[in-house]
């Protein structure tokens, strides 16, 4: 175990998620083989490509961005890794929230719930919303992503000068942590920022190309940032044909801080992970469903599967390079892959009671 490292058992259960090796990037990455991939062949396959970019008299000015990402995230996986199987929570929102907003509250409560439950709290590490939720976490429950800006972005004090504040210079490697490292994605309300990092969230999970997570638009308790979104959303994309109408399945629109934190705690109720096999998805669960559960499950949901049934099985032989996970049961689909808001709710009525 790594000198920063926390142990599993310190936490309670709806704290711990997957290990480094267990969490697919992407998403849509299959399992193929029986054991896991050399390293090794990865840092091969590297070198080569440095090798053609030196062949290809790739300019200076490409290279130094490539230099600086490889830096950037070389450092960020560093700083993250002691902190793999512990479940966090992203907070995005607005650097200019004053602190008697209630907005500011709102976030504040949220990061002091989600570190109640041992959840960690992953911001910008600037004002505004991202210092409200550090406040609420507390600084050994808090992670800070902050960005070099020419203005208004120093690293908030709950943060500043830790060991888990990484500071980056582009925003794609940024928001790629952001999402990456989190089992969850809270949004207040905020700027042009804080909507691209949302809809980026909603478009990597509506392509599959993020594994399923819970996403919460929280306003304050009067406000209605999210709520005048959501109708955009609903006149404008579901009317207009732009989306599919189970896609507003993917997040959470809500005034109350208790129904999102129930909201991400909920969804890690029984589903504990996704996974490609090969070319079928797997859910690993905390507990195995009932025969009645499973065959509720086949019945409403058969619209989204390719072929075949619903399977509930053991882990699978290929999935033998994840140990701590092979004591879970395993839900087995050959899904469509088009269908997330579909497989969204079939998330929840995996959850549900």
């Amino acid at each position: 175990m790594d000198a920063n490292e926390f142990d599993p058992q310190e936490l309670p259960p709806e704290a711990i998620g997957e290990s480094e090796q267990e969490r697919p990037q992407p998403a849509d990455d299959p399992i193929v083989d029986t054991a896991p991939p050399e390293k090794t062949s990865l840092f091969d396959e590297m070198r080569a490509t440095i090798d053609r970019l030196e062949r290809d008299k790739t300019s200076r000015g490409d290279l130094k961005i490539l230099s600086r990402t490889l830096l950037e995230l070389r450092y960020a996986f560093k700083v993250f890794r002691p902190y793999r199987r512990r479940r966090k929570v992203t907070i995005f929102g607005s650097a200019r929230t004053q602190p008697d907003h209630p907005d500011y509250q709102s976030a504040v409560e949220l990061g002091r719930a989600m570190a109640g439950h041992g959840w960690m709290v992953i911001t910008g590490a600037g004002g505004g919303i991202m210092h409200a939720g550090h406040v609420g976490a507390g600084k050994e429950a808090s992670m800070g992503l902050n960005i070099m800006l020419p203005f208004e972005q120093g690293a908030n004090p709950v943060i500043e000068g830790d060991s888990k504040l990484v500071t980056m210079k582009y925003f794609f490697t940024r928001k790629l942590m952001f999402v990456k490292e989190c089992s969850a994605v809270v949004c207040c309300p905020g700027g042009f920022g804080t909507l691209d990092e949302a809809l980026e969230t909603l478009t990597l999970m509506q392509t599959g190309k993020q594994t399923m997570l819970p996403l919460v638009l929280l306003d304050h308790p009067e406000g209605n940032y999210w709520s005048d979104f959501g109708k955009f959303v609903d006149r404008n994309l579901g009317q207009g044909g732009m989306i599919s109408p189970d896609d507003t399945s993917l997040y959470k629109i809500t005034n109350d801080v208790n129904i999102a934190v129930q909201e991400i705690l909920r969804f890690y109720r029984r589903y504990h992970s996704m996974r490609y096999v090969r070319d079928r998805l797997v859910f690993r669960l905390k507990e195995r469903l009932t025969d009645a559960k499973l065959a509720s499950l086949n019945e409403n949901f058969s619209d989204i599967l390719v072929k075949g049934k619903i399977e509930q099985t053991k882990s699978l032989p290929e999935e033998a390079g994840e140990p701590d996970l092979a004591g879970l049961p395993r839900l087995v689909l050959n899904f469509n892959r088009r269908s997330l808001g579909r497989l969204r709710k079939l998330i929840d009525e995996i959850n549900a009671d």
